[in-house]
């Protein structure tokens, strides 16, 4: 491989905001080359490992971890490879391979809503973007055409168009949960989704496998693959196992370029006129802050000591119960509707935000693992598991969490293969977050009750799961003393670095986080293009 390697545009990351933002930038004239730490794979491959046995109960079974690229797998305290240091686990998981973690999301493509974006101003906490959401509109529309997202229009989230797409077809136990929940005053909606309800882009439409993550068989929802065959369609260069290492700079505070080793350690340079930061908000800290030099001793791009501070997700709790009727969950999507009105309202001075999702994942397995391990066998194991798998049903929460510069990413002590600090987390939960957790467990007491449900199941108190929505530790803003990149998402200190990402996202609102870091990424996209 030759040292010679060069671009218009180096783009550090073949996630989708880095891969949608190379597609854009390539169809507008410019050389685009996308360094990816982990390998390539294909769908069938993928698919065949799913069909195969290698899920297993979890879903980042068919995408293993390589040992030049290492990532996170779904465990509270040691994983691998993301050190803890907090009092809370950051449970955290992400996948490093040529198309990111969109290979096995659960495609949910929500807005924020207007009144996210400025919090502090409105309730007291938090900080505002420096954007307003009129700014941003366009830029979520050029998004949601790009994935092809399916939605409903009541979200509270303004639109100046309508969805590409219809909402997919109304599950049965969606409808049940949405005919009787009314009757409470709960509005229960269709969760706007990067999945196709009809054929789009030369996908086909939902067919209800239920197999949502780990991974689409047939390409209905838009995933890592698809975002590949784009941006590689616009003439994108993608690399593969290239482990970027070290960003380089010039003199001037310019960057110069990037340098990356391949699985047998051989480093490489790679020289561009601007680059583009595309990890995750775990990953993207950890390379700045790996790149510190004597001009910069603290990394690149923190000036402002915010480089991996500030880490926030959406925590979760939940409430399992039996209904009065049979569902029979595990038909279409496996996320399909939810509960959008707590997003938002004057009780956010006090206590978090939150949304409500409901699951629609086969039960079959669930139950029968607690009715064997509760030493059930034989025929009432058949009459308890046919009634189980019926009636289970599951509701949990999405969480706003506040940015908190405590909560961070930093480089730790340990190494991985290559020889590259592994990252380090630090996290913890407020009161502000715990009293909203307390909201949501009333909510699902009164759910429960409406749903005629028996056999209550609540999550541990204070003990959350993780919805893998990786917001801040790069924080936009105006002032270059509190924030890392600005409203465009360049950074304050590096001219041509910019960052695409959900690190970059002020707060975490209530929704996940793909679709307007994606929003984010195309608005930095058309900066890119007017501007260098």
């Amino acid at each position: 491989m030759s040292d010679q390697l060069s671009a218009d545009i180096v783009v550090i990351g073949s996630g989708i905001c880095g891969l949608l933002t190379a597609q854009r930038l390539a169809t507008q004239g410019a050389s685009i080359l996308v360094l990816e730490a982990g390998p390539r794979r294909e769908r069938g491959d993928i698919v065949n490992s799913y069909r195969n046995g290698a899920y297993k109960g979890s879903w980042m079974n068919p995408y293993p971890p390589t040992a030049w690229a290492p990532h996170p797998r779904f465990q509270p305290h040691d994983n691998g490879y993301l050190v803890q240091t907090g009092p809370a686990p950051y449970p955290a998981e992400y996948i490093r391979m040529v198309g990111g973690t969109t290979w096995h999301w659960a495609a949910q493509a929500w807005r924020v809503l207007p009144n996210d974006m400025q919090i502090k101003t409105l309730y007291g906490v938090g900080r505002d973007w420096p954007i307003n959401y009129d700014e941003l509109e366009p830029f979520y529309y050029e998004a949601e055409v790009k994935i092809g997202v399916s939605g409903a229009p009541n979200t509270g989230s303004p639109r100046n168009k309508p969805f590409p797409m219809e909402p997919v077809a109304e599950v049965w136990a969606m409808r049940r949960f949405r005919e009787r929940l009314a009757v409470g005053g709960y509005d229960v909606v269709s969760n706007t989704t990067a999945r196709n309800s009809r054929p789009y882009d030369n996908r086909p439409a939902c067919c209800g496998n239920n197999n949502c993550q780990p991974i689409c068989p047939i390409a209905a929802q838009f995933d890592g693959g698809v975002a590949v065959e784009m941006a590689e369609a616009a003439g994108v260069k993608i690399m593969a196992n290239c482990v970027v290492y070290q960003i380089e700079h010039d003199a001037q505070g310019r960057i110069a370029a990037v340098h990356y080793y391949d699985p047998d350690k051989n480093s490489y340079r790679v020289t561009g006129k601007t680059f583009i930061l595309a990890a995750n908000g775990i990953e993207s800290p950890k390379l700045l802050l790996l790149s510190a030099s004597d001009k910069y001793p603290n990394g690149l791009a923190n000036s402002s000591g915010t480089v991996g501070r500030n880490l926030m997700d959406h925590p979760s709790n939940s409430l399992t119960f039996d209904v009065d009727e049979d569902f029979w969950l595990g038909r279409g999507p496996q996320s399909p509707t939810s509960i959008n009105t707590f997003r938002d309202g004057a009780f956010r001075s006090e206590h978090a935000a939150f949304r409500l999702d409901f699951t629609n994942i086969n039960q079959s397995r669930p139950v029968a693992e607690d009715l064997i391990k509760a030493g059930v066998y034989g025929p009432e194991l058949q009459t308890r598991l046919r009634y189980g798998a019926a009636r289970q049903v599951n509701v949990k929460n999405v969480l706003e969490v506040l940015p908190n510069p405590e909560n961070r990413v930093t480089l730790s002590s340990q190494k991985d293969a290559l020889g590259i600090p592994k990252p380090q987390v630090y996290y913890s939960f407020d009161d502000y977050t715990n009293k909203g957790m307390d909201a949501s467990r009333l909510e699902y007491t009164h759910i429960a009750q409406l749903m005629g449900g028996t056999n209550l199941r609540y999550s541990p108190e204070r003990a959350y799961a993780n919805n893998q929505h990786i917001t801040g530790t790069m924080s936009m803003g105006n002032d270059p003393g509190d924030s890392v990149v600005d409203k465009f998402g360049r950074t304050h200190d590096h001219e041509n670095l910019f960052i695409v990402s959900t690190g970059v996202m002020p707060t975490a609102a209530t929704c996940n986080s793909t679709l307007t870091a994606l929003a984010l990424a195309m608005r930095t996209a058309q900066h890119m293009h007017e501007t260098t």
